[in-house]
């Protein structure tokens, strides 16, 4: 449990330090995100971007169990 656990966060450290790059890829802008301006307001709901990193994620750690 607790390698998976280092596993998890290692992923989700090198996702922050990798997002600025991942951005210029599109990653973060795919169709169903939702995103709200309205004056000094954003309000960003990243749908699909979510499902996808998380099927990503989910077939990686079924490799690397098997």
């Amino acid at each position: 449990m607790s390698r998976l656990l280092i596993i998890i966060g290692l992923l989700i450290l090198a996702a922050g330090l990798l997002w600025p790059w991942l951005k210029r890829v599109g990653l973060g802008r795919l169709p169903g995100d939702i995103m709200i301006e309205r004056g000094n307001f954003t309000l960003y709901i990243p749908i699909t971007t979510g499902l996808l990193l998380s099927i990503l994620l989910s077939v990686f750690l079924w490799l690397l169990n098997r």
